[in-house]
């Protein structure tokens, strides 16, 4: 049985586990940062390579006995290289933060100008957010979306050229069309920046074909590897050619700046769960999951539409659908997730441009495919979603909040209460509950 010698030494925690694996069986997980590993993955990441202290890189430990842990790092840093087809990567970073945070600190200086997506508007904390030690670190110029969703990239162009920033960021957490490295690319070179393409989001499309690669327009490239790559949960930097082209000691720098600069001895367990994830993202069958993936978005935000929601750019080229629920008022994001959670849909609020709510109780809600995807879900059942979406907004788009903002904790309590008896809500749960079961996850995984 699986966990059982977590129910033995800990039957408190082994509680909790068993009810968040029957969550996921029987919902709909959602949000696009979140994906299903495979068993081998989850066995790996839970492997005696926990044991291990590795601090340095393969071949250059400050410890003794990592002859065998030299050849896992060797081996997934080898991985990811011939997937992204570049000549450096390193896979310590902890995660997606850490990373981009090792990237400023190899090539910027404190108060060094960088640019990225203003957070509002789709982009990601680290890329120089106000709140993030990235904006507080460095001068901070964002850049924005038209009003119709897209990239304004004249305004990128402009800011670009009047504050010559060290850093460009082409890279979202929220923006559902193809990332545009070419253009950014050519302001880059204009301006002499490096282009720092953040691919945490849609590294999976791209190691599955689905999505057009940075490799040939960014100087380095920064990724998660739990979302759409479908590994642990960790991070990888690459220097593409044109990055070595351009600092020949790009990749040592970024080596000093991880360790000893940042982190201490590597999570091996972590090293050998993404090393399994690469090799399964270079199988010809991920390239077919990749690729539905974008077609259960497509069609997934064509039966939004059809059923009267909204989506930002109305549409999606890659996993993500962000939704626009100022039609039926402002801040109604908070509401909409909570209702979909009790109905077993998982998705987050999220802001949307121009948003005219707060980021506490915004105006969207984003969501994705690559999770439901790994089930095996296709076109048919993104169109019944979409349908199921529609109904749960129409039980909250009459929402609001109180005019008196003491008022808001009680009547966010009250609406809480109110969600758990909708019957409306019921049903769809129940129709959540059965089509979930129709499409097995983790079967194998047995808990009494």
């Amino acid at each position: 049985m699986w966990y059982d010698k977590i129910m033995d030494a800990d039957p408190e925690l082994y509680e909790y586990i068993k009810s968040e694996l029957a969550r996921q069986q029987d919902g709909l997980e959602m949000i696009p940062s979140e994906n299903f590993t495979s068993i081998a993955v989850m066995q790996a990441s839970g492997s005696i390579l926990t044991n291990k202290y590795s601090e340095g890189y393969p071949g250059r430990r400050y410890y003794g006995g990592n002859e065998f842990i030299d050849k896992i790092e060797t081996l997934a840093v080898e991985r990811a290289k011939k997937l992204f087809n570049v000549p450096y990567a390193n896979v310590q970073p902890y995660s997606g933060s850490p990373a981009n945070l090792a990237v400023y600190f190899a090539i910027c200086k404190p108060g060094d100008p960088i640019m990225g997506l203003d957070l509002t508007h789709g982009g990601h904390l680290t890329h120089g957010w106000k709140t993030s030690v990235t904006g507080q670190t460095f001068k901070s110029i964002p850049y924005h979306v038209n009003r119709d969703g897209s990239i304004d990239l004249e305004e990128a162009r402009r800011l670009a050229q009047e504050n010559k920033p060290k850093i460009i960021w082409v890279g979202y957490t929220a923006y559902p069309r193809e990332f545009p490295f070419e253009e950014f690319s050519k302001i880059a070179d204009e301006v002499g920046a490096y282009l720092v393409a953040d691919i945490s989001h849609i590294a999976g499309l791209v190691a599955g074909g689905a999505h057009k690669s940075p490799v040939e327009y960014a100087h380095i490239v920064t990724t998660t590897t739990h979302k759409t790559l479908r590994g642990p949960r960790g991070a990888i930097i690459m220097v593409t050619e044109k990055g070595m082209k351009k600092d020949p000691d790009l990749g040592k720098k970024i080596d000093k700046t991880i360790i000893p600069g940042m982190q201490g001895g590597p999570h091996n367990h972590q090293t050998a769960a993404v090393a399994v994830a690469l090799l399964e993202a270079s199988k010809p069958e991920f390239r077919d999951y990749a690729s539905q993936v974008v077609k259960n978005a497509k069609a997934l935000a064509a039966s939004l539409m059809k059923n009267g929601i909204t989506t930002v750019t109305n549409g999606t080229d890659t996993h993500l659908i962000l939704i626009d629920l100022t039609p039926f008022g402002k801040g109604l994001g908070i509401f909409a997730e909570q209702a979909l959670g009790a109905s077993g849909i998982t998705v987050n609020k999220n802001t949307i441009p121009n948003e005219q709510s707060s980021a506490f109780y915004p105006s969207g809600i984003r969501l994705g495919t690559p999770a439901i995807t790994t089930r095996g879900m296709k076109e048919p059942e993104m169109t019944i979603i979409g349908g199921l979406f529609a109904e749960v907004i129409n039980q909250i788009k009459e929402e609001h909040f109180p005019e008196n903002k003491e008022d808001v904790p009680a009547y966010m309590e009250n609406f809480r209460n109110r969600i758990k008896e909708n019957k409306n809500l019921k049903d769809v749960r129940t129709k959540v509950v059965e089509m979930a079961r129709r499409f097995p996850l983790y079967a194998e995984i047995e808990l009494r």
